[in-house]
């Protein structure tokens, strides 16, 4: 039977809905899953400083369609790569998020990349998961275009200047801004934090604002989140299974050896 390519996420971002998303970062099918069945709007894959493949990807996206949940499957890709984001949208990617995004022509690059003929040159192959593997070939070749979601990081002073180009070309659905990056390359190493840095933050969101162009960006906990669902992002990362394991198990045991200090 035929499926229709639909992805809701990208429907209620251009509704000017608020979403919420989640790191998968362990590669594991097991734990997207678990991450889907907890309702989140779209779970973001990180095929950039994760240790995933193509084939784990894979895995992660039947996974989430397997909870039969509104989830969808966005992608970080590890670069600005034709070869990578072909490979991943073919595998299934309902959205992809490109890092280090700085200029104009690597926006073009990343957007022509994400699009098939006549709008771009992704490789069209009918054969691939997201065909379908051939089943569903017409209706995806046909609908791809326009329901993938493509969302470029803002990770430098260099984009932040360019960011009114960047924001023009054609198929931009949002941008992401990414701190530790940012603040990294504004010299002030992992501090997202810095005067300096929290001041470029906000000159992003004003020119968002003033573009009307949806932003996204992490958050380390819910009252951090809230305050950014209030200053008018649409896109935030609430939990990552890598780091949610982590601090349960930091936790627990912290508590047993409150108790049992020996």
């Amino acid at each position: 039977m035929s499926q229709l390519f639909e992805n809701r996420a990208k429907r209620m971002i251009k509704a000017g809905k608020k979403t919420a998303g989640a790191w998968a970062q362990l590669c594991s099918p097991l734990s997207a899953e678990c991450l889907a069945r907890g309702g989140f709007d779209w779970i973001l894959i990180d095929m950039e400083h994760a240790s995933g493949d193509v084939l784990t990807l894979v895995s992660q996206c039947q996974a989430i369609a397997a909870t039969g949940t509104e989830a969808v499957p966005f992608v970080r890709v590890p670069w600005n790569d034709l070869v990578w984001i072909k490979r991943i949208l073919d595998a299934g990617a309902y959205g992809l998020m490109i890092p280090y995004v700085n200029t104009k022509d690597e926006a073009v690059r990343a957007l022509q990349a994400c699009k098939y003929p006549p709008q771009g040159i992704r490789g069209i192959a009918g054969s691939v998961r997201a065909a379908g593997y051939g089943r569903d070939t017409s209706s995806y070749l046909k609908r791809a275009n326009d329901e993938i979601f493509v969302m470029l990081q803002v990770e430098t002073m260099q984009a932040i200047d360019n960011l009114e180009a960047i924001a023009s070309v054609p198929g931009v659905d949002a941008l992401f801004i990414g701190p530790m990056d940012l603040s990294t390359s504004m010299g002030h190493l992992g501090n997202p934090a810095h005067p300096d840095v929290q001041a470029a933050i906000a000159t992003v969101e004003a020119k968002a604002k003033k573009l009307g162009m949806p932003l996204g960006t992490i958050s380390g906990s819910w009252e951090q989140a809230k305050a950014l669902y209030d200053r008018g992002y649409q896109l935030i990362t609430l939990v990552s299974d890598s780091v949610l394991i982590s601090k349960v198990a930091a936790d627990a045991m912290a508590k047993f050896r409150e108790v049992f200090p020996a």
